[in-house]
């Protein structure tokens, strides 16, 4: 397939907010019939998630509250990518500090990308077997969080009756479908 009849090209940028974690930009593009348009993106350093599969078969959760949306969210472990940082190894420091655990074996999945109409952020996905908890979580100063187990089966009802509603979760969770 020939992607240049759908194809912008950026003719000048803007950064409007440059915060910690995201930066906020203008773009002037020339689409693809040669006329000009404005697209405003969020930058995001991108992040990972993680299927930590226990041996009892269940995966582990974790309940935080997310600001955005003034509620807590029932989510897989995950966390942002540090700038030069392998995705492996992002995946590994975020289940140690997020749920206390290790694990033996790892598997890249995929990724998935979350708002591809604002921003730019992908999201790695992770598959971790062979997990052994090594001490508590290490969490941030600021950060607050649940950690618990879910069977597959009951991760999926979740997702139908609404208790779990990020993106991330449901989209690693499709994978563990794959034949």
């Amino acid at each position: 397939m020939n992607d240049d009849a759908l194809t912008e090209t950026p003719i000048d940028s803007t950064v409007v907010f440059k915060g910690k974690l995201l930066e906020v930009r203008k773009d002037r593009v020339r689409l693809p019939n040669g006329g000009e348009s404005l697209r405003e993106y969020i930058v995001h350093p991108g992040a990972v998630v993680v299927l930590a599969l226990l041996d009892n078969g269940n995966l582990l959760f974790e309940r935080q509250f997310r600001y955005p949306l003034h509620r807590v969210f029932l989510e897989l472990p995950a966390g942002k990518i540090d700038p030069g940082e392998n995705i492996l190894d992002t995946a590994r420091r975020e289940l140690y500090e997020e749920t206390g655990y290790e694990a033996a074996d790892w598997a890249h999945l995929g990724v998935m990308h979350p708002g591809i109409g604002y921003s730019d952020e992908r999201i790695e996905i992770f598959m971790a077997r062979g997990l052994r908890r090594i001490g508590p979580p290490q969490l941030d100063a600021n950060e607050f969080l649940e950690v618990l187990e879910l069977s597959p089966a009951e991760a999926r009802q979740a997702v139908w009756d609404g208790r779990i509603t990020d993106g991330k979760t449901i989209s690693a969770l499709y994978w563990l479908d794959r034949p």
